[in-house]
């Protein structure tokens, strides 16, 4: 049985009342729940066809979340690192229901806004690593709105920059930065997520290492830590924009204390999200607070620990004049490094560019693999291509989608996967039928 530390066992139970914390107890005897979310623009078809997942049951709070009955090895799936779904938890999925309601409450949004734009609009996923919020931003959000996707972190900010490279969409940059910098850049953003660094209690079940990391001071020290990386998003946001605030964690320190502390130091609005009794989605635990947030609890709601609370910056009049005459004011260019471009002063975020092997081509002839020869690309291995194929650059793809590109000289194709991306197994599956079987 999973010892819970005694400190967050009686300060949970406390919080949650004996009825949920029993359940939550509960739930760390229940399978975790394997969930992916489907790439809307990469929809795999075999002859036509347009392929399903098999016995995979919707998320109802996801337009292309699907929980799995089991957990196959994704490793050995060419259509993940092809980048045709995201591996990721059920909860963190909710964020989707929450951008179908509020986007076009947001001031990028003409059609509800009645405001007129000299550019495009801009959202900002300021804590974005390992890239599920950014993936499915992207694919939520409006094609003309520039996503930039940041992780303080650098080699977490190359995990992101991976996996936003493989969902492969266009109007999307990847930073490597502090809030602080984009702060100081005056780069002004109509939505920022800010899924913020936390104490991890809602993770203990599907990662039970977190639960030796937990301590009363890591909370205290998470819950600084996110009133300053609020305090810098928050200088970020155009007036009228939205904040979207997220932890995996259960207690009021980092939840529903800092959104009072948000609302008091900012002057901010919580917007309301609408859910559904069967979601069983917990609101307000913090006695006297009864704003509209949405609280995740592993059994009670399907999924793992997730708060979310969604707030709007204040519009001034003046903002709105400028706005309907002309760009508004701190609404720069888009590239976060071209002060001409954009008038940016002082230190602008760090681009993290695309490896060489995915920029410098395109329009590329495409070579199919067969699913060894797939595997064999992902690993790293030079590859021997048809006779006809032809030599110099070559985008190699599994069903269509493509993975790669290799240098074909002829009597071998030499392979340009970046080094750090390839996987290490040694062993094949040769029947992928059974890999599809779970998926």
């Amino acid at each position: 049985m999973t010892q819970l530390p005694a400190v967050f066992t009686e300060r949970t139970r406390l919080l949650m009342g004996d009825e949920r914390f029993e359940r939550y107890l509960k739930s760390f005897e229940e399978e975790v729940p394997v969930s992916i979310r489907l790439n809307p623009s990469k929809r795999l078809e075999v002859r036509g066809e347009r392929l399903e997942v098999r016995d995979g049951e919707q998320v109802p709070w996801c337009r292309e979340g699907y929980y799995l009955k089991q957990r196959p090895n994704f490793t050995f799936d060419p259509l993940f690192h092809a980048g045709c779904y995201y591996v990721q938890e059920a909860a963190s999925m909710f964020l989707d229901e929450v951008l179908r309601q509020i986007v076009g409450d947001c001031p990028c949004c003409e059609e509800r806004s009645g405001l007129q734009r000299d550019s495009p609009p801009r959202a900002l996923d300021l804590c974005a690593a390992p890239g599920g919020k950014s993936t499915l931003l992207r694919a939520a959000l409006p094609e003309d709105c520039m996503l930039y996707s940041n992780e303080p972190i650098r080699n977490r900010a190359s995990i992101l920059l991976e996996n936003v490279t493989k969902w492969g969409y266009p109007n999307h940059i990847v930073t490597n930065a502090y809030p602080k910098d984009y702060r100081k850049s005056k780069m002004k953003f109509d939505l920022i997520v800010c899924d913020v660094p936390c104490s991890g209690e809602g993770m203990f079940r599907k990662d039970p290492a977190t639960i030796g990391e937990w301590s009363p001071q890591q909370v205290e020290k998470c819950r600084q830590l996110q009133r300053e990386i609020v305090s810098d998003a928050w200088a970020c946001l155009s007036d009228g924009g939205l904040l979207i605030y997220s932890t995996c964690t259960f207690n009021t320190k980092e939840n529903e204390e800092n959104i009072r502390w948000i609302c008091s130091e900012f002057d901010a609005e919580v917007v309301p999200v609408s859910t559904k009794p069967e979601w069983n989605i917990t609101g307000s635990l913090l006695e006297g607070f009864d704003e509209p947030v949405c609280r995740f609890i592993p059994g009670i709601s399907r999924g793992e620990g997730l708060f979310l609370c969604v707030l709007r910056k204040e519009m001034r009049n003046e903002k709105l004049e400028m706005r309907n005459g002309r760009a508004a004011k701190g609404n720069h260019g888009d590239c976060p490094r071209c002060e001409k471009r954009s008038g940016l002063q002082g230190d602008c975020p760090r681009d993290l560019h695309l490896p060489k092997a995915e920029t410098l081509y395109e329009n590329l002839p495409q070579v199919e693999l067969s699913y060894q020869e797939a595997m064999k690309f992902l690993r790293g291995e030079a590859l021997m291509l048809p006779a006809d194929s032809p030599c110099g650059i070559v985008e190699v793809c599994f069903w269509g989608h493509p993975l790669g590109q290799v240098k074909n000289i002829g009597s071998r194709a030499n392979n340009l996967y970046p080094k750090p991306w390839r996987i290490k197994t040694t062993h094949i599956p040769t029947d992928y039928e059974a890999i599809l079987r779970h998926t």
